[in-house]
């Protein structure tokens, strides 16, 4: 076992609020503790979306890892080592059929607010938003809340499941208004295989969707990691400073 501990970070509600640009005390608080640990970032948005929130045009270069689209893009000391592409893997006579059946799904749902790219297809999955991705933060919250209320996400998963039953994808809801579908095997823990474990005396990770069904669930609960469940940015910061700082 090496010396440093490495800490992965969920990104939306674990180091920025969902959406969120990152605050000024946050980006200096994980420089400092960059002295202390390895940092990578494990979050579900594509990589400008994370960079934009992180505030720093040159974040890949910035820590140690960066694994953008829940870890199925990779990035080790600023450069590309791993790739994963959902369309090379299922096949167009597979995924359309499918995104179809989500447009047509989506068409029905009475909504606070309905905008506009609802479906936003990565190269390692695809991200389904029955708001669309460019509504307006207020009616973002709306939709959180209306979701809240009456489960949208998790029913709409569970009609795509009973549609679907042998389609090999696995769902996982994240951040407020949207949920990803990959390849099975696809979530998080797949910025595991680009990490050599030997080198750090531990594997933290901390997310807030560590629940079965969220984003953060796998890599929260995988054998080689201590899992930390945050409420927030500042609860973040407040377990940091207490395993390293105190």
């Amino acid at each position: 076992m090496g010396g440093k501990d490495l800490c992965l970070f969920d990104v939306d509600g674990t180091l920025t609020l969902s959406r969120q640009l990152i605050n000024p005390e946050m980006k200096i608080f994980l420089s400092e503790l960059h002295k202390k640990v390895a940092i990578g970032l494990v979050g579900g948005s594509d990589l400008e979306q994370i960079r934009e929130q992180m505030r720093d045009p040159n974040f890949v270069e910035s820590y140690d890892y960066v694994f953008p689209q829940n870890g199925l893009v990779a990035y080790k000391d600023g450069k590309l080592i791993g790739k994963e592409s959902i369309l090379e893997h299922m096949g167009e006579e597979k995924l359309q059929p499918f995104i179809n059946f989500c447009l047509e799904y989506m068409s029905t749902l009475q909504l606070p607010a309905k905008r506009g790219n609802f479906i936003d297809f990565r190269s390692g999955l695809i991200n389904i938003c029955p708001v669309g991705r460019t509504c307006m933060q207020k009616e973002r919250e709306e939709f959180a809340a209306y979701d809240k209320a009456h489960k949208i996400r998790e029913h709409f998963i569970e009609d795509i499941q009973k549609k679907f039953p042998d389609l090999g994808l696995s769902y996982s809801i994240g951040g407020q208004i949207s949920f990803d579908c990959f390849p099975t095997g696809w979530d998080k823990t797949a910025c595991l295989k680009h990490i050599d474990s030997d080198t750090y005396s531990n594997i933290h990770f901390f997310g807030d969707r560590t629940f079965p069904g969220g984003n953060d669930y796998e890599l929260f609960s995988h054998e080689a990691v201590i899992g930390h469940t945050v409420t927030s940015p500042d609860d973040t910061m407040e377990k940091l400073k207490q395993m390293y700082f105190s």
